[in-house]
């Protein structure tokens, strides 16, 4: 479909047929058209796009077989064969595998990888200029540095929806979340202050954190957080702050209006600065599909 026409009326039919077409021969997913070979990130977040189609049966099966070639003998995925220690994407790949009863083992694998794997934390000085508590634990998004927002918020939704919630790394990172909270309310990467000036919220840190404190904390303990991302969610073009968002708000039952026609304007950035890549338009027809939020996309084996 020409991108000049789509409309809000045919948006997840676009971002359907777009995302498919770059389904590769073994099965996973090119990050776009120009890449040769297929990606962790790109394939998880396709899966999670077609789960939240429903009917994308054959698609899911193959990227999910793809996707097990790529795991390590420790359970992780990693961004690139050649740079392991980048093994954040292993909370997508266990939202990709689950419910996948052939990938079971795998599946498992990569729950006991996060379970047992941090970042690097310790005490702070009297002297830090860092405002939040480094000594709580969290995840970062390479192994052996600091753990972050949105590397933690995405293992918290993964090992939340996999049935881990009352899991002590996932109660840490919980907190590690709430320590994080700006005074003003909203999220950035992942401090609070520096030399005592506070730093700015950030719409898709905000989202990804409260999607991951869905269920585990009151709406009175992020309500100013809902607020803030309620207050930027109509001016957000970029894709990957407006999926998150949408995602983010609707988990709270804050589902935001006229979600197509936003996706809309946000698909005509494409003709400035060229095509999005896989994991954005996944993210975009999630948002659509999802009225409950990222994890309602779930059912029994898909």
């Amino acid at each position: 479909m020409d991108q000049n026409m789509i409309t809000a009326e045919n948006v997840t039919n676009y971002l359907e047929q777009t995302i498919l077409k770059r389904k590769a021969d073994n099965g996973g997913f090119l990050s776009s058209i120009a890449h040769k070979q297929p990606c962790p990130v790109a394939t998880s977040w396709a899966i999670l796009a077609c789960l939240a189609c429903g009917n994308k049966t054959e698609a899911i099966k193959i990227a999910r077989m793809y996707l097990s070639t790529l795991q390590r003998e420790d359970g992780r995925i990693c961004l690139d064969e050649n740079y392991t220690a980048a093994f954040w994407p292993t909370a997508l790949a266990i939202l990709a595998w689950q419910g996948a009863t052939d990938y079971k083992n795998q599946y498992n694998q990569a729950i006991q990888f996060l379970l047992k794997t941090t970042g690097i934390h310790y005490k702070k000085k009297a002297d830090s200029p860092l405002g939040h508590d480094t000594s709580i634990q969290g995840w970062p998004w390479i192994e052996k540095t600091h753990s972050w927002t949105e590397p933690t918020a995405l293992s918290i939704l993964a090992l939340k929806i996999a049935g881990c919630t009352e899991h002590a790394r996932v109660k840490e990172g919980l907190r590690m979340i709430m320590d994080r909270q700006l005074d003003r309310g909203g999220w950035n990467y992942g401090n609070i202050t520096i030399f005592g000036k506070e730093l700015f919220p950030i719409p898709d840190s905000t989202a990804i954190a409260i999607s991951a404190l869905v269920g585990s904390v009151s709406r009175a303990d992020i309500d100013k957080s809902i607020y803030y991302l309620k207050s930027q969610i109509d001016k957000i073009k970029a894709p990957f702050s407006l999926g998150w968002g949408i995602l983010g708000l609707s988990a709270w039952n804050e589902r935001p209006a006229n979600i197509e026609e936003k996706i809309t304007e946000s698909l005509a950035l494409q003709k400035k600065y060229g095509a999005f890549q896989t994991p954005l338009l996944s993210l975009l027809l999630i948002a659509c599909k999802a009225p409950n939020g990222l994890p309602g996309i779930f059912r029994t084996e898909s």
